[in-house]
C-alpha cells in the first residue's frame, strides 16, 4: 500500500471530523454552542472519546443529535471540575454522564461532590450517577473488545502494519505482550489515536463486543426522546 493511499485510508477514517493542536478546542466550542438545548449532556476527557461514543451511537441505531444528547470533550480530566462550575444550575436541569479513566477517578469523583451533582464514594457510585470508567484508558478497552488478533489485522488493512512492527522492534518495547505494544502504537500520534477510536470502535460494535464503558455510557445518556 502506498502512501496515497494510506492517507485516503486516513482520510476517510476521520471524515466529519477534524485533526490538529487545536481539534479538541474546536469540537469543545461546537458541543458548547449545543448546550442549552441539550436533554443529556456526556462529559468526556477528549476527541478520541467522543468519536468512539459517537461512533458506538451509528453502531447502535442511536441518533445523538435527535435525541439532543451532546457530548463535550472538555480537554482533559482535570478540566471536569471547571466545566462543571460553569454549568451552573444547569447540572440540575440536564441529565449528566461521563467517561473517564481509572486513574482520574478521584478527580471526577471531588469535582463531581464539588459541583454538587451527587455525592459519590465509590466507582459503583460514579456510575450510578451516569459516569463510567476505561480500564486502564479507552484505548486499552477497545483492544481487549476486538483482540489482539484482529487489531493487527486492522492496521494491515490501514497500511500500518509495517509501522506497528517497527515499533515492536524497538528495544524499549521489544518482547513485551502484543497488546501493550498496540496501545503504544495507538497513543504515538494524535491523528492515529483519533483514527483508530472510530476504526476499533466499528469492528468491536461489528463483533458485538463493545466495552463495557461505551455501552453503558450509552444506556446512561438515554432521555425521552431516544429510540427503544
Amino acid at each position: 500500500m502506498d502512501l496515497a493511499q494510506r492517507r485516503e485510508l486516513a482520510r476517510r477514517a476521520l471524515e466529519g471530523y477534524e485533526s490538529g493542536q487545536d481539534a479538541t478546542t474546536r469540537a469543545t466550542a461546537r458541543a458548547r454552542g449545543k448546550i442549552d438545548d441539550a436533554a443529556a449532556l456526556v462529559l468526556v476527557e477528549g476527541l478520541s472519546d467522543q468519536i468512539a461514543l459517537e461512533t458506538a451511537a451509528i453502531g447502535r441505531g442511536r441518533d445523538l443529535d435527535a435525541e439532543h444528547v451532546v457530548i463535550v470533550p472538555i480537554g482533559g480530566a482535570h478540566a471536569i471540575g471547571r466545566f462543571l462550575t460553569e454549568l451552573g444550575p444547569l447540572t440540575a436541569q440536564v441529565r449528566l454522564a461521563g467517561l473517564y479513566d481509572v486513574r482520574e477517578q478521584e478527580v471526577f469523583r471531588r469535582a463531581l461532590v464539588a459541583a454538587q451533582v451527587g455525592s459519590p464514594d465509590s466507582r459503583a457510585d460514579l456510575a450510578r450517577l451516569g459516569f463510567h470508567v476505561c480500564v486502564d484508558d479507552l484505548e486499552e478497552e477497545l483492544i481487549r473488545a476486538v483482540g489482539a488478533v484482529e487489531v493487527e489485522a486492522l492496521f494491515d488493512s490501514q497500511g500500518d502494519l509495517g509501522s506497528f512492527r517497527s515499533l515492536q522492534n524497538q528495544p524499549a518495547w521489544r518482547g513485551q505482550q502484543p497488546e501493550r505494544q498496540m496501545w503504544r502504537f495507538l497513543r504515538s500520534g494524535a491523528r492515529r489515536n483519533l483514527r483508530y477510536a472510530r476504526l476499533l470502535t466499528e469492528a468491536a460494535t461489528g463483533r458485538d463486543a463493545l466495552p463495557r464503558p461505551l455501552a453503558a455510557l450509552l444506556e446512561a445518556a438515554r432521555t425521552d426522546r431516544s429510540v427503544a
